[in-house]
């Protein structure tokens, strides 16, 4: 006998803003910036349109968009480094992040 998922995986779900706020509370590991671990969630998350709007919901919240990973390196350096990330990192840039 199969088991069978219950659940197929969704593709370019669109979030509503409540769903999108949810990624703004996710505790990062230990030592780690717990902005750059939201802004990494979200990007791993969310599609382009999603993430822009959770982009404006992080900056709403006094969050730093220019948060850096335990090496020194900024999200959007990271983001900008990835074939498909370029649209994301474009967004990061757009709203102040460098």
């Amino acid at each position: 006998m199969a088991i069978l998922k219950d659940k197929e995986k969704v593709l370019g779900e669109v979030f509503d803003d409540e769903r999108i706020k949810t990624f703004l509370n996710f505790l990062p590991p230990k030592n780690i910036n717990q902005d750059f671990h939201l802004l990494e969630k979200a990007y791993r998350g969310m599609n382009i349109e999603n993430f822009e709007t959770f982009i404006k919901f992080f900056l709403e919240d006094g969050r730093d968009i220019n948060a850096h990973n335990p090496s020194g390196k900024s999200f959007t350096a990271i983001v900008n480094e990835h074939i498909k990330g370029k649209s994301y990192a474009a967004i990061m840039q757009r709203y102040g992040g460098s």
